[in-house]
């Protein structure tokens, strides 16, 4: 494969005559929430990917011109043609732009270009920055401020990972893989954490820490920290416009009393710079939906929001496509799906199926890992030792590739060797393939079980396969 491509700068503006954008791998996540964002604004879109999807489907069903496969003829026809990092310098639209003359540029430029249309809340941070979009967006929602959005997952409640509105305000999950998150003007933003990720990109830990220095500093309005993040936490002092949140008694917005909801969630208070004392609740499990629920809580009254709206907002949160997503049951056995591909978000995806139990109803859990490209398992696979430790049995798969060439000796044994070194007793399995999935987990799993899917590769539809295999064995 050629290398990618040699992004041109190319600076839009969006509120002028209607403009042909032609997006390549527009089925993805962000580049379907970009389409449909263009579309809105007035502008013709059309597109290409490699795979069908549903995303795709979608793009057509709204009279889009989205195919499946290449679209050259689309590409030289665009005025200005639309990639992200994943792309190569050698894709057949890419190659049929440049030939052409329309400007290839990243995707960077495009959502600088939706940013100036609006006032842009941006969400960053190594974990949780989907879900704290979704927190924030209905945070604003419930004050009555009708935002757009652009959020890396299906939003419950909105139906939707991207819509464009009337509203004063533009909400975007800003992802620091590629350096995205410093494009468009920031009237407020969002640090969750920060840990050492996408190195291939920044090249060091003190490189991708001082992009989130440039992502808090250069917002023209609140920079919302998180205090009890030991990666983020230091950016308070070095941010003029600091404001921070966590269970610290130093942060501006302390959280304290938190407890169990009866329905499974969290309720807790958040006590504000003035004095002031805030009950706020979400209706799913975990610490670290407390602590993103507060970040948006904080972005939103600190903006101008109504306190009361906010928090009526946050309390219709039902969920984000792949975070702690209910799949369905059969055989007895709940199946839940996450995004969860790093250590720490195992961790706290794991907390929170342990603080939903009682309410859940199962007795076990059953966690079912695929570690996410060959880079990042050979740079963390120690790390994960700890992980599971929540976890009643432990399966890891093989490495979802993400595009990449495999890694002499690297593979998902390295993660399940790690879990059983670091615990002797752990059940931990190692089943390479899909086919040893399908066939070893349904006699694995029990009635009460909860069978948990994590990872950011295609696990997600092994839920499905199961519910499948699990439902024609009871009616045969």
């Amino acid at each position: 494969m050629a290398g990618v491509v040699p992004f041109d700068r190319v600076s839009l503006d969006l509120s002028g005559p209607p403009l042909t954008v032609h997006l390549v791998g527009i089925g993805g996540t962000g580049m379907s929430a970009i389409a449909t964002v263009l579309t809105a604004l007035g502008h013709r879109v059309t597109g290409s990917d490699g795979a069908a999807s549903a995303a795709l489907a979608s793009l057509v069903g709204a009279g889009l011109d989205a195919r499946v496969g290449n679209a050259p003829d689309l590409a030289a026809q665009a005025d200005v043609v639309g990639v992200s990092t994943a792309i190569s310098a050698d894709d057949p639209d890419v190659v049929s732009a440049r030939a052409a003359g329309v400007p290839v540029a990243h995707r960077y430029d495009l959502l600088a270009a939706i940013g100036a249309c609006r006032r842009t809340l941006s969400v960053s941070g190594t974990h949780g920055k989907t879900t704290t979009s979704a927190l924030l967006a209905l945070t604003l929602e419930g004050a009555g401020l009708d935002p757009s959005f652009i959020i890396g997952g299906l939003v419950a409640g909105f139906d939707s990972g991207s819509r464009w509105t009337g509203g004063e305000w533009f909400v975007l999950e800003a992802d620091e893989s590629d350096s995205t998150f410093l494009a468009p003007p920031r009237a407020g933003a969002i640090v969750t954490n920060i840990e050492p990720d996408h190195l291939d990109h920044h090249g060091t830990f003190e490189d991708l820490i001082a992009a989130f220095e440039r992502f808090c500093i250069e917002t023209d309005g609140p920079a919302v920290i998180c205090a009890d993040d030991v990666g983020a936490a230091p950016l308070i002092d070095v941010t003029p416009n600091a404001v921070s949140y966590g269970t610290s008694g130093l942060a501006d917005y302390v959280i304290s009393s938190i407890e169990p909801s009866p329905t499974g969630g969290s309720d807790w208070t958040v006590t504000d710079p003035a004095g002031g004392e805030h009950r706020l609740h979400v209706a799913l499990p975990g610490h670290h939906l407390v602590l993103n629920a507060t970040a948006a809580f904080t972005l939103a009254v600190s903006v101008g929001a109504d306190a009361d709206g906010a928090i009526s907002g946050l309390s219709r949160y039902r969920g984000v496509g792949r975070r702690f997503e209910r799949r369905g049951s059969a055989g007895g056995v709940t199946f839940i799906d996450d995004y969860a591909h790093l250590p720490t978000e195992v961790r706290a995806v794991l907390d929170a199926a342990r603080s939903g139990a009682v309410v859940g109803g199962w007795s076990r859990v059953v966690a079912v890992f695929q570690p996410h490209r060959f880079s990042r398992t050979r740079d963390v696979w120690r790390e994960y030792a700890d992980a599971f430790e929540l976890a009643d049995v432990v399966v890891v798969t093989d490495i979802y590739p993400a595009g990449e060439a495999p890694i002499d000796g690297i593979t998902g044994r390295l993660v399940a060797d790690a879990v059983a070194d670091a615990h002797h007793s752990a059940d931990v399995r190692y089943l390479a393939t899909r086919a040893d999935l399908v066939a070893a987990l349904p006699s694995l799993l029990r009635p009460d079980d909860l069978c948990l899917t994590m990872g950011a590769g295609d696990l997600t539809t092994l839920p499905d396969d199961l519910i499948s295999h699990l439902d024609a064995g009871r009616t045969s």
